[in-house]
């Protein structure tokens, strides 16, 4: 069965400094026209910063859409043609100071599929050391340590509900324990 729609159109509804919003005239697979609006995003990613002494670097921060504080995994946009991992190491020491000896990256997840094209690219870091975080102008958040089976806690308890993390802490979950 085929299910795949064709663009025949495309009009740039808004376009900000990374993100675009898109209306397209779409053929359908059974031949009939739709249309369809949506984000362009260029992607992000979230790193599971893993200290030495098991515990894991979360970050508090303020985020102005939803109008409260969110415990989140250290994340940030990939900028223009930047590779992804590179992204995950410039975030990390940015937002929290610290770098990585080791890197692995754990998946790629869609976060929005329904309305937007943005992907998700999930990075562990070991092998920590603390160097002084470089904040971005305008960005304000608390770095704190937070051990994993916490964590999950936190997720039942509603302390945590930002879904990047949610998915990253339950990804990093089953990678620990062999699977994945």
């Amino acid at each position: 069965m085929n299910l795949k729609e064709t663009r025949i159109d495309s009009a740039l509804m808004y376009e900000g400094s990374f993100m675009q919003v898109r209306k397209d005239s779409v053929l359908l697979p059974d031949g009939a026209v739709s249309s369809r609006e949506y984000i362009t995003h260029p992607g992000a990613v979230a790193v599971l910063a893993i200290l030495d002494n098991g515990n894991l670097v979360m970050e508090r921060q303020y985020r102005y859409a939803p109008q409260r504080e969110f415990i989140e995994l250290p994340a940030g946009k990939i900028d223009h043609g930047e590779d992804a991992l590179i992204t995950a190491q410039r975030e990390l020491l940015e937002e929290t100071g610290y770098v990585a000896d080791e890197w692995a990256h754990l998946t790629t997840v869609w976060p929005c599929i329904g309305y937007a094209d943005e992907r998700m690219e999930y990075f562990l870091a070991r092998g920590l050391t603390h160097q002084g975080s470089h904040l971005d102008d305008g960005e304000f958040l608390e770095v704190f340590e937070l051990s994993l089976a916490e964590a999950i806690e936190w997720i039942g308890q509603g302390k945590i509900n930002d879904s990047k993390t949610i998915v990253g802490l339950f990804w990093l979950e089953k990678t620990l324990k062999g699977w994945g």
